[in-house]
């Protein structure tokens, strides 16, 4: 406790100048997210609060961030359709998911997964980000220059004809699921049908209007109609928005642009009385508790959702644990990684259970708390307190900020998320494979499918398909790698080892070596199952060399005992020479050693294994010649 006040200056200048930074962005994001600004501001002050108390990294400010943000809305926009564009209805099932991804969170912490999320490739991180920016811009164009689907009558008027339909389903559905629909009497289904008004029909019809314009692929179809029916209010506010924040960071950094933004634009467009569109209201007083979360819980409803919030588990990890080697590097300190995880992941289940979004480390938040004092944990609960004061004092107010400005706000996000570094990149990376007459770099080619992929189709499935062919490729390379560096030759072709210079001739033609540089696994059997043709016909004893094979797979070895079952049927003598303990222990599993290899034909040394040859060798090799 001595510890947690000792900089109290400093952490509470740190925490509230971050908390201040997190402010425009919290609304931001819950607007993007389709649960409204106070979804982002509650994620903003549970996570902040919480991930700071339980956390492993002093200095770390945590939220909602770009790339949870992005996941979070195809989540919610995905069970929101499923109830029929009723967000009510929708919300247990969403805030369900967002809690089991927090509760999965502390799973990987608890387990002591968190140093291995450093082995996520990169090509998949920097595709990833990428697309994150690309869907921020591209679904933003809408509400910048005010366009919103499903309050364009001639554009849900199209959809009336299938809400008709949809209607009609649900009715018969229902009918099904009573067990009254018959074929003998449809007299209750016309009832029914007769009950639909106009009003029903064009409430169904904005939803499908809405679910048509979601996403990057709905953004760009809607694009032209949204072109026609400019609000140039609207976009002259997102603009203004966008050029403060640009603009502001040339004349000083030490107050955030994006917060004079919001105030400046906010004002001009409140105080004028412009006929602008607010934000949704943010409820007034203490954040409550969401209990259906538990009383309305349907385990049918949730599990299509679990690798869904496996996703939003590990996205969250990795976000906030780069952010804290970020916050590592400035501090000369060092976090734990596994407790980190474990506070992340307290702070999105308690954010759930509140209807916040969920989120993680947040660098540019991290990087303003350090850089404004702020050295031990009361920092990030300080921005979370402040945030609360903020929503308890001023949610009237942050009620009146116009729509547009949180979406040039969030333009600005997406360009900012977006992984330049990477990019710049693309023309200087190997090109190390070919496709036809072309040569590409693999690295650029899975960058580019996860980025493809997550923009146009699914960020989940996106990130799953990268790490696959990451891990096919990388795979392929070590197999290619180990199988060149194991090239298996006589000695007369092969550069002998060093303690093989003594070989007697007379052995030569009669005594095959192969020496088995690295792994043995799956990406390389079979260049191993080829290099063993290579035997002479004119061996009778082969002697494998295993004291540079660190590691042996299951592929591997049966591998290796298809090849050993090969020579003994041929009557070839096999030899082991420093077979590595890893490699010792999976022979012996499946009765390798010492059914095909028995332990008086292994040998500690090549030198002891020279002296076998020697003794039973000499002489079959002189009875030959004679």
């Amino acid at each position: 406790m001595k510890n947690l006040f000792s900089n109290l200056k400093g952490d509470l200048f740190g925490g509230i100048t971050a908390g201040i930074v997190a402010l425009p962005l919290a609304l931001a994001f819950g607007v993007s997210s389709g649960l409204g600004p106070s979804a982002g501001l509650y994620g903003a002050i549970f996570i902040s609060f919480f991930a700071a108390l339980f956390g492993g990294t002093n200095t770390q400010i945590s939220g909602p961030t770009a790339p949870m943000t992005a996941v979070s809305m195809v989540v919610i926009a995905g069970i929101i359709a499923i109830y029929d564009g009723s967000v009510e209805k929708a919300l247990p099932t969403i805030l369900a998911v967002f809690l089991l991804a927090g509760l999965m969170q502390i799973g990987l912490g608890l387990m002591g997964l968190g140093k291995y999320i450093r082995y996520i490739p990169y090509p998949v991180v920097s595709g990833f980000m990428t697309a994150i920016g690309v869907i921020i811009i591209i679904t933003q164009i809408l509400p910048s220059v005010g366009y919103y689907p499903k309050e364009d009558e001639s554009f849900v008027n199209r959809f009336k004809p299938q809400a008709e339909e949809l209607i009609l389903e649900n009715i018969l559905r229902e009918e099904a699921g009573e067990g009254i629909l018959v074929l003998e009497n449809f007299e209750e289904t016309i009832r029914r049908s007769h009950e639909v008004n106009e009003l029903s029909i064009q409430a169904e019809a904005k939803t499908l209007a809405a679910s048509e314009a979601s996403g990057v692929l709905g953004a760009i179809k809607v694009l032209p109609k949204a072109l026609e029916n400019i609000n140039w209010l609207e976009l002259i506010l997102a603009l203004a928005t966008i050029l403060i924040i640009y603009g502001f960071k040339k004349i000083t950094t030490a107050v955030p642009s994006t917060l004079v933004a919001l105030l400046v634009v906010s004002g001009v467009a409140y105080g004028f009385e412009l006929d602008y569109r607010a934000i949704e209201k943010i409820p007034e007083g203490l954040p409550m508790p969401k209990l259906e979360i538990f009383t309305q819980f349907k385990p049918e409803a949730v599990i299509p959702y679990i690798f869904t919030a496996l996703t939003l588990a590990l996205l969250g990890a990795i976000d906030s644990l780069l952010t804290s080697v970020v916050a590592d590097n400035m501090t000369k300190t060092k976090h734990k990684p596994n407790k980190e995880l474990v506070g992340q992941g307290i702070g999105n289940s308690v954010a759930a259970i509140f209807a916040g979004i969920p989120g993680a480390g947040a660098t540019i938040r991290t990087v303003v708390n350090i850089n404004s004092g702020g050295k031990t944990r009361l920092s990030g609960m300080a921005a979370g307190v402040l945030l609360l004061f903020i929503l308890l004092a001023l949610g009237p107010v942050a009620s009146q900020i116009p729509a547009a400005v949180l979406a040039g706000i969030l333009i600005t996000v997406g360009i900012s998320v977006m992984d330049y570094k990477g990019l710049r990149a693309i023309p200087s990376l190997p090109k190390d494979m070919t496709l036809g007459p072309l040569k590409l770099s693999s690295e650029v080619i899975v960058m580019l499918i996860v980025l493809v992929l997550s923009t146009f189709w699914n960020l989940v499935y996106a990130v799953g398909i990268g790490l696959v062919i990451a891990s096919l490729m990388f795979m392929k390379k070590m197999g290619d790698l180990t199988a060149e560096r194991s090239d298996i030759k006589s000695l007369e072709k092969e550069k002998a080892w060093a303690d093989e210079s003594d070989f007697p001739q007379s052995l030569r033609k009669e005594v095959f070596i192969k020496h088995v540089k690295g792994p043995l696994f799956f990406g390389s059997t079979s260049d191993f199952q080829a290099l063993a043709l290579q035997i002479p016909e004119t061996a009778s004893t082969v002697i494998i060399r295993m004291d540079r094979m660190a590691y042996l797979d299951q592929s591997g070895l049966y591998a290796l005992e298809d090849i050993l079952i090969d020579l003994k049927k041929s009557n070839i003598t096999i030899l082991l020479v420093d077979v590595l303990k890893q490699p010792y222990y999976m022979m012996e599993r499946v009765d390798i050693i010492p059914d095909l290899i028995p332990k008086a034909h292994i040998f500690p040394t090549f030198e002891e294994c020279l002296d076998w040859v020697r003794q039973n060798l000499n002489g079959k090799v002189s009875e030959t010649t004679a």
